[in-house]
């Protein structure tokens, strides 16, 4: 993941605190706070920041489940290809 990624997430994660938590692969979106309607917000941010069109069949609840789960499908969409660090 890289920081873009990380920091474009934060404001749709309305239940991670006043100190905020530390975004990782596992990071449950869903737990910290993007429903439904935040995951539409959150997919045009992406398209918009990263230049990307996320394909229909992956905007689905197991895309958006997780910060690595999300960053896997728009890593895949990159000029670079899936090898976008999923881990990091």
């Amino acid at each position: 993941m890289d920081s873009r990624f990380t920091e474009l997430l934060r404001p749709f994660l309305k239940n991670a605190g006043p100190d905020g938590v530390e975004i990782t692969p596992d990071t449950d979106l869903r737990r910290l706070g993007v429903d439904s309607m935040q995951a539409i917000e959150l997919l045009f941010s992406v398209e918009d920041t990263f230049g990307i069109s996320l394909p229909d069949e992956e905007l689905n609840d197991t895309t958006f489940a997780t910060a690595g789960s999300l960053w896997r499908v728009i890593a895949a969409q990159l000029p670079d290809g899936p090898a976008g660090q999923v881990g990091a």
